[in-house]
């Protein structure tokens, strides 16, 4: 059956990261085979597109963001012949597909980076070398996000470049010529084999002041909003001149100019100080679709958050989500409190991001450091965000060794619990939970629907809408709250019981203004 994909308003995306979905071929990783075998089960859940991480060829220093050929699969994950295969049964299922664009920065192994090192003064243009000052020192005192210097010192070429995020992804001057030349030319490539949008990775970081002028340090309010913990170097600078996102959301005419009318975009906020703001200022007409910030995962979707982010932007254009593969699953353990997230992100208008397994409930594991691979997580260890524990394998039979998810031995270690799995996906579980609230979503136009009157105290949140089909009413209490709940007899879905999570959510066919 021919299905239509042109973009809905406000996409449901289920989120793959490649090397931990399904392993086809036993070596312990992921791959795309293994994604298209398992597609039938996401479209399941009623979903209108696949994000994918990831997927091109990396020395995998940084999980696949350290890009080393941007028109190349990672050999690991497969051949082109099996991205074109897995486009394809996607677009026969109903399913759009989203793929990374990892536009800021490349590999230390990129050829343009090694032919840099070599000499090539065309090739250093391309990214931002400096002399060191007359002292030995860094050209200015920028810190990269995740906290060390963002200068490295190149001794072929006897001079600093520099990075945003590791010495391993040497930062991209986005301004050159023959870069954008090269991004224009590359998205056009994976457009032409059947993607249907992009997701922008750091593109609040792209750009920078070509003056090199110092960072001021962070007033104490700038220090609490930036991104990354309070112990990381990064918070202390208010980050004035190492990133330009205004410049940047400008530049997401460009990007929307390659991609095409047609395609869905959307960008990754990493500033933290303006992040809605921003995100607004990236999803204008023209530019992207959406964007999304790291508030709500930060704030666990808290009534008080979900306050500030109507008052703040336009929930529109604001992807709602709360796991991925660069922060810790959200999940407990709790079901009563999965499914109530659940339902507050389907409630709300705009894009909703699910990652793997959230359908499940999976809780974020715990990884011994020996385990653990990822830099950002031994870097603070064992204080780090928690990104590895994300990335632990997707189980699919509980009365497997290994889950299902490889024959062989899984690159990281699955150690999920039986039971909660065997509950997640039984007929009453989660993951029909899942299905009916994207459902619901779907038939009721939550997605596009516009928030007339909301209120919020510490530990409940309620939301009057107008959607397509009339009123929507909702109620959410946290653990603890004291008020109320409504009659749920009529209620189109209900939840949880007083004192717990509870959610309610009525419907009528009364038109507001």
């Amino acid at each position: 059956m021919a299905h239509d994909l042109r973009w809905p308003q406000a996409p449901a995306i289920y989120q793959i990261y490649p090397r931990s979905f399904a392993d086809s071929n036993g070596d312990g990783i992921g791959d795309l085979p293994g994604i298209t075998s398992r597609l039938e089960h996401v479209a399941g859940l009623g979903v209108d597109a696949i994000w994918l991480s990831s997927i091109y060829a990396s020395p995998w220093q940084d999980g696949g963001y350290d890009v080393s050929d941007h028109r190349a699969v990672h050999p690991t994950l497969g051949t082109m012949d099996d991205f074109d295969a897995l486009v394809d049964r996607a677009h026969d299922l109903g399913l759009r597909v989203i793929l990374d664009q990892v536009l800021n920065h490349t590999s230390c192994e990129h050829p343009w980076f090694l032919a840099a090192l070599a000499g090539d003064e065309a090739m250093a243009g391309r990214y931002l070398f400096r002399d060191a000052r007359p002292d030995g020192t860094q050209p200015n005192n920028w810190i990269s996000q995740f906290g060390p210097p963002a200068w490295t010192w190149a001794h072929q070429r006897s001079q600093f470049y520099f990075h945003q995020f590791l010495a391993c992804q040497p930062s991209l001057d986005l301004r050159h010529p023959e870069v954008k030349a090269a991004h224009r030319e590359q998205m056009r490539f994976w457009r032409a084999r059947g993607v249907d949008g992009f997701r922008f990775d750091a593109a609040s970081s792209y750009l920078w002041d070509e003056a090199l002028t110092d960072n001021p340090v962070a007033p104490d309010e700038i220090r609490k909003k930036n991104t990354g913990e309070i112990f990381n170097p990064f918070t202390f600078q208010h980050h004035l001149h190492d990133m330009l996102p205004d410049d940047a959301a400008t530049y997401a005419t460009t990007l929307r100019e390659w991609a095409g009318e047609d395609a869905w975009l959307m960008g990754e906020m990493t500033e933290g100080v303006r992040s809605y703001e921003l995100a607004m200022e990236f999803s204008t007409p023209g530019r992207l679709d959406a964007a999304y910030t790291t508030d709500l995962p930060a704030n666990c979707a808290g009534p008080v958050a979900i306050a500030d982010l109507l008052r703040r932007a336009d929930p529109a254009r604001i992807v709602g989500w709360l796991s991925s593969h660069d922060q810790p699953r959200h999940g407990s353990g709790d079901f009563a409190q999965a499914a109530f997230l659940a339902a507050l992100m389907a409630v709300l208008p705009g894009p909703w991001l699910i990652y793997q397994g959230e359908e499940w409930g999976l809780p974020q594991p715990g990884l011994a450091k020996d385990e653990v691979t990822d830099p950002f997580d031994l870097l603070y260890w064992p204080d780090g965000p928690g990104r590895e524990g994300a990335r632990v394998p997707m189980p699919w039979n509980a009365d497997d060794p290994e889950f299902g998810f490889t024959a062989g031995r899984p690159w990281l270690p699955m150690r999920w619990n039986r039971a909660d799995l065997l509950a997640a996906v039984s007929v009453s579980g989660l993951a029909a939970t899942y299905r009916d609230l994207i459902h619901l979503r779907r038939k009721q136009g939550w997605a596009s629907g516009r928030v007339l009157i909301s209120d919020h105290g510490d530990d409940w949140l309620t939301l009057a809408m107008q959607t397509g089909c009339g009123c929507l009413n909702a109620w959410f209490a946290w653990p603890g709250a004291t008020l109320k709940p409504p009659d749920a007899s009529d209620a189109v879905f209900a939840h949880g019981q007083r004192g717990d999570y509870q959610v309610v959510l009525r419907h009528d066919d009364t038109k507001r203004t």
